[in-house]
Order: C-alpha cells, then structure tokens, then sequence
C-alpha cells in the first residue's frame, strides 16, 4: 500500500496535503509514503521532517505518484498531473466540483478514483473529515485578523489618560463555522459584534458568543434551512426586506465581514454598492465569499479595493491558506480521518467499502466516468 503526498502546483497554494504528524500514522497503518521535494516548505515542514516521519522523499511529482494506491492533494489535480497514475488509485483532494465538469471528466477520464472532500455529509462519523469547516474555522478568524490591520484604529475600548477610545463595531454577516470563528475573535479583540444569518438555528449560537443577532424573523426565516445545516437560498422578496434592516445598520458599522455561500451556486449579494457608500471613511469589509462571485458587490478577488468614500473592501483569495501551517495541520488530519475508512488494517491494503454513506457521498469517478449523481445530471 502506498501513498503519495504531490506539491501543489498553484503558486498561491501554500497548504500541503500531509504532515509529518500524519504520515508516521500513516507509515503505522502499514503504509510506504512518497512525498514530493519541497511539497510542505511553504507550510514550514522540511523535507527532513517527513523523513523523519518515515516518508521517502521523491524528486519530482511523477516519482511520487508512481505505483501509488492513494494519492492527497489540495486541490484538484489536472489530468496531465495524474498521467503516471495507477488505474483505480484514490485521488483525494478539494475538488471544487461545481462549474468545473469538463475538468471533472478530464480527471475521470484518468481512470483514477476521485473523491471531494468537500462534498463529505454532515453526519457524526465525518466531523473529524469536514475540511469545509476546518479551513472556514481558520478563515473567519484571520478574516478578523485582516480587519483589525487595515482598521487602521484600535478595536477595543481602551480608557487612557489622554481620553477614551471607543470600540470598534463589527458586524458579521452568514453565521456558519467561518461567521461564528469571526465573531469569537472580534469579541476577544473587544468589538461590539452583531451578526445575521437567515437560519434561526443560528441566532442562539450568536447569543451564546455574547453578540447581538439581526434578522428579520419572519416564517420563510424560520423555515430557512436544509435537513444538512445549509442556508436555503431566500426569496428575492426576503432578501429585500433584509437588506432594508441591515442597511441602516451597516451605515453606522466600523468592520463588516460577509461569510454568506450556498453550495453551488454563486454568493448571494448582501452588501450593496448604495450601502459601501453609506459607510464612514476607513470603514472596513473583508468579503470571505469573494471566490464565489462575493458577498460585496465591490469586491474584486485577490484585491483590496479603497472606494471613493474611503471604505477599504478586502478581497483575499484562499484565506485559511493565509495559516499554511495551522491550515495544513488541519486539513491533513481530515485526510488522514478519511483515508483510514478506506484501509483494512488487518491486511494492511486499501480496501474501499463502496457501500459506505461516505464514500458515496465523496465520489466523483471510477472507472472512467463521473459516477456522482449531481454531476451526472450536468453532463
């Protein structure tokens, strides 16, 4: 059984897809690990620390891919980047499946078995799997992190000699893993948080972090909820009325961090331009949806834009990916959680249970062909 640890080929990925923590669990679990050259440098680990784990380090992609019965990466790989790759190998990764089906096909085409990780279920048994809440854990607390830098004030009330110095007011908007991490950290920076969220279950969760919740909490609000935690997509007729109440609210907002996306689908539009423009000079949004099409709708992807009114609108692209480190530790103990599932430990061997709720829930190809029922539909 073996497993290989590639670099990731985007020059603005820093994460890497194992640790050494994880591969010495690996190499107990029976298995040869082939890490590529440099794979977890940007992250801070040395080829030497995998070593020591017990990883051989390969030169080059190919000569770690090769021969590989699972192969764990970041994000998806190209297909040019599994040529060399087994048929049937488990290629494991953050697929960012939706809008990319002539990629997805591409990989399929392969012949590799590949699995998203970000498709797992939100049961139970696949918390310690859930890379969608472990990287979103870390970006909405260095979303607060960027915040505070471009504020160019200070965030809590500090009572001086000189005066007092008043609190900065932050409001969060989308209150899942990354909305509640973001109001946390702003409540121990000592912010004045308020937050908002169209799921009702979330509004306790706010009171319990010592924020104020907002919303208008009307009965397609009380409804606004899929059997799996998701935000359901709102009426264009609640949308407005929720956009009433937080427009008078954000004109009077010092930080506002939007956190708010719908799985497949483009980010909903929360912050309008009349509304950037209702906020005071040095005001700051971080839109943590900006991948998505954003939550601002100023925002630009990989930028920070400053608006006429002075309002600095931060756009940073693969934000837990700005804690490689940390990021990295989490997300391959994700991977690690997953791929146990898939080893029969008595014999040492990858024996994938194809019958299990996650692995189906997680499988995008085999055999050739995309098998996911979501993605057969687009095809």
């Amino acid at each position: 059984m073996r497993i290989a640890v590639p670099a990731e080929t985007d020059p603005t990925e820093p994460r890497v897809a194992a640790t050494p923590e994880t591969v010495k669990k690996f190499v107990g679990l029976g298995a040869e690990v082939g890490v590529e050259s440099g794979a977890g440098i940007k992250s801070a680990i040395l080829d030497a620390d995998y070593t020591a784990a017990g990883a051989a380090i390969a030169r080059d992609a190919a000569a770690a891919i090769a021969g590989a019965d699972i192969i764990l990466r970041v994000r998806r790989p190209s297909a040019a980047e599994l040529e060399g790759a087994k048929k049937g190998a488990a290629v494991i990764a953050i697929m960012d499946p939706y809008g990319h089906l002539d990629a997805l096909q591409e990989v399929a085409a392969t012949g590799v078995d590949a699995f998203a990780m970000e498709l797992m279920p939100r049961i139970t048994r696949a918390q310690a799997m859930d890379v969608l809440s472990s990287q979103a854990n870390l970006a909405g607390y260095r979303a607060v992190v960027d915040a505070a830098e471009e504020y160019g004030r200070a965030v809590p009330m500090m009572m001086t000699a000189a005066g007092t110095v008043p609190a900065a007011k932050l409001f969060v908007m989308g209150v899942g893993v990354a909305g509640l991490q973001a109001i946390a950290t702003a409540r121990r920076l000592g912010a004045i948080v308020t937050a908002t969220d169209v799921r009702p279950a979330t509004k306790e969760q706010v009171d319990s972090l010592g924020a104020r919740f907002i919303a208008v909490e009307d009965e397609e609000f009380r409804q606004a909820e899929t059997a799996g935690g998701y935000a359901k997509e709102m009426s264009a007729e609640y949308q407005e009325k929720q956009k009433e109440l937080t427009a008078s609210h954000i004109a009077k907002q010092d930080i506002v961090i939007t956190t708010a996306l719908i799985p497949g689908r483009r980010a909903p539009v929360l912050i309008t331009e009349a509304m950037v423009q209702s906020m005071r000079p040095g005001s700051v949004i971080v839109d943590l949806a900006v991948e998505r099409g954003g939550n601002c709708a100023l925002s630009k992807p990989g930028k920070t834009v400053t608006t006429k009114n002075g309002v600095k609108i931060v756009g940073h692209l693969n934000v837990a990916g700005r804690l490689a480190a940390t990021a990295s530790s989490l997300y391959a103990r994700n991977l690690l959680a997953f791929v146990e599932i898939l080893i029969d430990k008595a014999n040492k061997t990858v024996a994938i249970p194809w019958d299990d709720e996650i692995v189906k829930a997680t499988l995008l190809s085999k055999d050739g062909g995309l098998v996911h029922p979501n993605f057969q539909k687009s095809a």
